[in-house]
């Protein structure tokens, strides 16, 4: 790969609003594949390339958004699906997604070392097995959400309750990009 030329928007918003959270959530597991993607190449690029003006700025842009945007999306569903999952009975379901989200971040601790360094234009080791980890487990994650966490959470929603989820959502960021 002697290019990564197809630069990721990472802040392009998805094609749905807060006005659609549940969707919008979906929608922001596209955001998550497509910067793991680039995770991927960059890790690559580095190996052949070293830390160069493409492995800087795409080092940047991971660390800007699994820096922001993951941990506001791992906190909408903490605050709106997890508890609705529990009051629906499906508490296995919700401490299943919470343990996965600790651990999430856990990784990315230990991710953001070798990325920090990268997009400092310094050279580091990312260790296949912890990136492949991180992204192994995103690869259970979202499925989980979105084929069964969302659809319990969103069941018999009414439309004040989602206008209030999304308005919720977006207040919090509101004063910062995420």
């Amino acid at each position: 790969m002697p290019r990564m030329s197809s630069k990721i928007a990472l802040h392009a918003g998805p094609a749905v609003g807060f006005d659609q959270p549940f969707e919008m959530l979906a929608a922001c597991h596209e955001r998550v594949r497509r910067s793991l993607d680039l995770l991927q190449r960059l890790q690559a690029h580095v190996a052949r390339h070293g830390v160069d003006g493409q492995a800087r700025s795409a080092a940047a842009d991971v660390l800007r958004y699994f820096d922001l945007a993951g941990p506001a999306h791992h906190e909408d569903e903490e605050r709106h699906v997890l508890p609705r999952l529990r009051r629906a009975g499906l508490a296995d379901l919700a401490e299943r997604l919470q343990t996965q989200h600790d651990e999430m971040g856990r990784l990315w601790a230990l991710l953001r070392q070798p990325l920090q360094a990268w997009a400092a234009g310094e050279p580091a080791d990312l260790p296949d097995e912890l990136l492949h980890s991180y992204i192994d487990l995103y690869a259970v994650h979202m499925p989980l959400e979105e084929g069964q966490a969302f659809p319990a959470a969103a069941a018999n929603l009414e439309e004040p309750a989602l206008e209030s989820m999304g308005k919720e959502m977006a207040e919090r960021r509101q004063g910062g990009q995420r």
